[in-house]
């Protein structure tokens, strides 16, 4: 059971953002969230958005540096990951 960020490498809003995951729960996810002061405006359906500035202090708080492949690995074998085509209403 772990939480698990990317690299940020998504640019928006003046900084760039990187993805907060669980690969155990989203229960777990919300939880970390909570903890780490992210508000729940972030969370798109599987993940949180973060902002680069958050990363020092979400690694401090046991978040788990990992690439882009990894973290959509790990999200898709905990059965958590949401789809583009359920993001769209299609199945």
């Amino acid at each position: 059971m772990s939480v698990l960020i990317d690299p940020p490498l998504w640019p928006n809003h003046g900084t760039v953002w990187g993805h907060l995951v669980s690969d155990s729960s989203l229960d777990e996810l919300h939880a970390f969230a909570r903890a780490a002061g992210i508000p729940l405006r972030g969370f798109d359906l599987d993940h949180y958005d973060v902002p680069a500035e958050r990363y020092a202090q979400l690694q401090a708080q046991g978040a788990q540096l990992v690439d882009g492949r990894e973290l959509v690995k790990r999200l898709r074998a905990s059965g958590l990951r949401v789809t583009s085509a359920a993001r769209h209403g299609r199945t």
